[in-house]
């Protein structure tokens, strides 16, 4: 009796051995969840915009009209007249940004004595829409200098000059902001007006910028959570599990990396469906830039 007791407690104390070789050699492999590879970035991305500028030779008038007058309204009105009926295009929106890059231009022009898309400085359009914040696909100038009868006068000259006719005739455009103004040129009372032609970049779809960061900062998130992770990874392997109250240690810190590891598979699929949204919205965008 005494010998099968021997026996007994003998193949017990194996037994138990061969559990605890077992949870220390297997249950890695067995009860740890993988972390998977993680998308870090998104695949793809805004296009540079190519910024397209037309600037015709400047529009000096043959005329020299008595009774000159010029309107900011008229000017306006006559375009979309010639769009209209050209073209049919649809009516360009006055902008007010535009606007005052047009009096800003002209303005300049007087004051420096100079007749040309480009100041002394080497500025012209285009780097005043920048300065101000105005966005742009596509800009074009119109200028013209001199005493012309009246707006339908001068925006024929315009149109009768290839340049000219193209920008008021770009199907393109949709925004539009004039100046004119008659002052001293040269030694000479006279007018100048400023047409400035836009596509803004709001004609297209944005991409929402809140979504790029959601996408930011739960990746933040996941990299909080790899680190985390991977360090109780190295204390589970670390323990070596000889007791009761160990092997309940052990499991404890195995489910709660595996729970981690689920929360990280969790943000990852998150991200992914954001990351998908987003990219979507910068093709759409960058479809309608290039058009």
């Amino acid at each position: 009796m005494f010998k099968k007791i021997i026996t007994f407690i003998f193949f017990l104390f194996l037994l138990i051995w061969f559990a605890v070789f077992a949870i220390k050699n297997n249950l890695l492999d067995i009860g740890l969840e993988q972390i998977p590879k993680i998308e870090k970035s998104f695949t793809n991305g805004l296009i540079n915009v190519e910024k397209k500028i037309y600037n015709p030779p400047p529009l000096i008038g043959e005329e020299d009209a008595p009774d000159s007058f010029l309107t900011k309204t008229g000017v306006l009105r006559w375009t979309n007249i010639q769009r209209d009926e050209t073209e049919s295009l649809p009516a360009l929106f006055q902008n007010d940004d535009l606007d005052a890059i047009a009096m800003e231009r002209l303005e300049d022009m007087f004051e420096k004595q100079y007749f040309d898309h480009i100041s002394p400085e080497g500025l012209g359009a285009s780097d005043i829409a920048e300065d101000i914040g105005y966005e742009f696909i596509s800009i074009g100038e119109n200028i013209a200098l001199g005493n012309f009868k009246d707006d339908k006068v001068l925006v024929q000259a315009w149109m009768d000059s290839p340049g000219h006719r193209a920008n008021i005739l770009n199907d393109g455009y949709t925004e539009i902001g004039i100046a004119v103004k008659k002052r001293v040129y040269k030694e000479h009372q006279t007018w100048i007006g400023v047409q400035i032609f836009a596509r803004p970049l709001s004609d297209c779809p944005q991409a929402d910028q809140n979504l790029k960061a959601e996408v930011e900062r739960i990746q933040n998130q996941i990299t909080i959570l790899e680190n985390s992770a991977y360090a109780l990874r190295k204390e589970i392997g670390n323990i070596n599990p000889k007791s009761r109250k160990d092997i309940k240690i052990y499991n404890r810190k195995i489910d709660e990396y595996n729970r981690i590891v689920k929360e990280i598979n969790s943000l990852i699929k998150t991200q992914k469906n954001l990351i998908l949204e987003y990219n979507n919205q910068v093709n759409l965008q960058n479809k309608c830039i290039q058009k």
